[in-house]
């Protein structure tokens, strides 16, 4: 039987991931704190616009949420639980916290229901493309319940472990995230220092040990000023403060995730917040006495 599959949050990634799940046959409703978007979505693909959360659990075996934050989550799940039919899916492709994840499960299961967290990585191109990575974290045969609606969205599937492993998964990637977007910076600012031709140097650069995906895809625009985003850099940020929390937590320090959160706080105060990650290199840039600033 066909998944009738509901989608919660139709941000810059939520939205592609539910056009591919409607080319798939599988969305029947959306809804977003935005009325206007989901009616606009909801016409697009010609699927219901739910009234609210609790109207879109009634209609759906299975529902997904892509909001921002750990708060965003929890108040999206006690909106839903009303309307929760026994035996539906709760997929939370949102990033927040491993806790945060398993107070949604706790909640979903006593109302009747199961819950996996499902962090994506890929950025808005991997989302329209329904080639993101999926770190899933839950029951592994509630993952193959509903398989077909991960397979919607994502290109590889990796099933971590209990509820919160997806999370913690999630938060290892951004560290790496924060990792590279500063070398790659360091980097371009010191290959411009050197008097090189940056388009040169990362088109051979990337076909060698050093490459990377963040270069070939964005080394080329960033080098040119031009920030559109694929990963919002307020996102990285909040996404960062989350695994510094968990970091604490666990007595382990992240040096460079506290650097790149103090870069990214600057770059906030000047307004560059709805920008990509690669924004970081205009500090880069500016630190570089041999280069002009964009």
């Amino acid at each position: 039987m066909t998944l009738q599959t509901g989608f919660i949050g139709l941000g810059a990634m939520g939205a592609p991931m539910a056009r591919n799940l409607a080319r798939a046959g599988l969305l029947t409703a959306v809804w977003n704190r935005t009325p206007a978007k989901a009616a606009e979505l909801a016409k697009e693909l010609d699927v219901t616009k739910a009234a609210d959360p609790d109207d879109l659990a009634r209609r759906c075996d299975v529902v997904c949420l892509c909001v921002s934050a750990n708060a965003d989550v929890l108040e999206s799940i006690a909106a839903l639980l009303p309307g929760l039919r026994p035996g539906t899916v709760v997929i939370d492709y949102s990033t927040v916290s491993s806790e945060t994840a398993r107070l949604a499960a706790a909640k979903i299961r006593a109302g009747g229901g199961d819950f996996l967290d499902a962090p994506v990585s890929g950025g808005v191109e991997g989302a329209r493309a329904g080639t993101l990575a999926v770190m899933v974290g839950g029951d592994a045969d509630t993952l193959e319940k509903v398989r077909p609606v991960l397979e919607a969205v994502g290109g590889r599937i990796a099933h971590m472990g209990d509820v919160g492993a997806g999370q913690a998964t999630k938060a290892v990637n951004q560290v790496l995230c924060a990792g590279i977007n500063q070398a790659v910076c360091e980097a371009l600012a010191f290959g411009r220092a050197l008097g090189l031709d940056l388009d040169k140097v990362i088109d051979v650069v990337s076909k060698g040990a050093a490459g990377n995906w963040f270069l070939e895809k964005r080394g080329p625009t960033m080098i040119r000023g031009s920030f559109e985003p694929g990963f919002k850099l307020s996102l990285h940020h909040k996404d960062l403060n989350i695994c510094r929390e968990m970091a604490q937590n666990l007595d382990v320090p992240l040096p460079l995730t506290e650097k790149t959160l103090a870069d990214y706080r600057r770059l906030m105060a000047e307004g560059h917040d709805e920008e990509d990650i690669s924004a970081l290199l205009r500090l880069w840039f500016q630190l570089d006495r041999n280069c002009q600033k964009n």
